[in-house]
């Protein structure tokens, strides 16, 4: 079995302590990683027959421990890897776990030996770590890292007035560096290889881009349904669309092929954000969101402008037949061709025909049958150089945000009797 072994070397329980070799019955990896300074870079200390037993022996020797670790990461990426044998003492697991936390997701897995280091001196009790030192250390680390592919690029809907900031994401000026992922991923999972440091890394960059950092962001926990969460009241586990009237609030949707749609009522200044993929389009969750607009905060539906993001158009995007035939009944259009074992769905199309039905005017939404502005809903899988796509990629795939919040303070601080505060970025199940 190729999997890999950390040695830890750095954190002993005192002064000057280093640990020791590994026992040599300790294991038997394909691939040794060093975790040391460079004056104790010796591969000779290690038993003959452990290192015989080794394909590679990387020292990690230089830069901070974040620095270190990270290379490591990259290292097991590279070498395709997510198995990790960690031989360390007490004080070292309790050290080294909350870099686990930061830079490594459930698909990586960790498995400590704290009596694999035969130091009399680090065989206690595990020494007491406080955590914020090293989030401290993780995100100095990676706020100094170069973006990829280039300078942030946010697309805006020229039919939301100025007195809202929005933007859709693309893909380009983050840090992460997994080709599927790269390079601003915004949206860490434990079925994917982004960690939570480093999209927390790339979110800080686009919310100081855009213009809304450090303001708190709601992004919505998809369940692929059409529930909608009104911020300041309670805060459901999952919910595909959120609205509010706070201004300075940052209401988010994620996409990745669905699609991210924006809603902003310029009369009221009321605005909505809502994940839209397959399953939600039928279930209605567009409607439902001008619904909540229109119910809780008194919204004309005619008032309300609709911004349909980055989204996988009816070129690249098949279903099984029964769920696809099931958007005849939204229009025939939907399907171009039904008769196919797996036909194409135009879940775009199918959008703007059930807004139209709750009210909303068809010049009030841009999405790509709007040609006389510019385009804001590309094709993401006809796109990889702007746009993630789960259809293209597969399973690690990254993702993309839309995001919406009202500019300044005219109508108070608070929506209507809500007086819950509003909590910042929120997780996402699979978008």
């Amino acid at each position: 079995m190729s999997d890999a072994v950390l040695l830890d070397l750095l954190h002993g329980c005192g002064p000057g302590c280093r640990g020791a070799s590994p026992r040599e019955e300790a294991a038997r990896p394909s691939h040794v990683f060093l975790l040391c300074e460079a004056r104790d870079r010796h591969e000779h200390r290690l038993p003959a027959a452990f290192v015989s037993s080794c394909r590679s022996v990387h020292a990690l020797d230089s830069g901070s421990t974040a620095a270190r670790l990270y290379r490591f990461k990259q290292t097991l990426d590279q070498l395709d890897l997510s198995a990790v044998r960690v031989l360390t003492t007490p004080r070292g697991r309790a050290v080294l776990r909350v870099y686990q936390e930061l830079l490594f997701t459930a698909l990586y897995t960790f498995e400590y030996h704290v009596d694999a280091l035969t130091c009399p001196g680090c065989a206690g009790s595990a020494h007491s770590h406080s955590p914020g030192p090293v989030e401290e250390e993780v995100s100095g680390f990676l706020q100094q890292l170069p973006a990829l592919k280039g300078a942030i690029r946010v697309l805006k809907s020229s039919l939301i007035p100025e007195c809202f900031g929005h933007g859709f994401s693309t893909r380009s000026g983050g840090v992460s560096y997994i080709p599927t992922l790269s390079s601003l991923n915004l949206f860490s999972s434990k079925r994917r290889r982004d960690p939570g440091a480093v999209v927390q890394e790339n979110r800080r960059r686009l919310a100081l881009h855009a213009g809304f950092h450090p303001q708190p962001l709601c992004l919505v926990k998809v369940d692929h349904g059409s529930h909608v969460w009104v911020v300041g009241s309670a805060e459901p586990e999952h919910y595909d669309a959120v609205v509010t009237d706070r201004p300075g609030v940052v209401v988010a949707a994620p996409g990745a092929d669905c699609m991210p749609i924006l809603f902003a009522d310029p009369v009221s200044k009321v605005i909505g954000a809502a994940h839209a993929g397959w399953k939600g389009t039928l279930m209605g969750v567009a409607m439902a969101t001008v619904g909540v607009m229109v119910r809780d905060f008194g919204c004309r539906a005619t008032d309300i402008v609709v911004a349909v993001g980055p989204s996988v158009g009816a070129c690249c995007f098949t279903l099984d037949r029964q769920p696809a035939l099931d958007f005849l009944q939204v229009h025939q259009d939907c399907v171009p061709d039904p008769e196919a074992t797996r036909p194409h769905v135009n879940i775009r199309l199918a959008n703007r025909v059930l807004l139209q039905r709750v009210g909303v005017l068809p010049e009030h939404i841009h999405d790509d049958s709007e040609t006389q502005r510019s385009c804001v809903t590309p094709c993401s899988c006809c796109h990889p150089e702007d746009f993630f796509s789960h259809t293209r990629d597969g399973l690690n795939f990254g993702t993309q945000v839309g995001f919406l919040w009202i500019r300044g303070t005219d109508r108070g601080d608070g929506p209507r009797g809500r007086t819950e505060g509003t909590p910042g970025w929120s997780g996402v199940s699979h978008p």
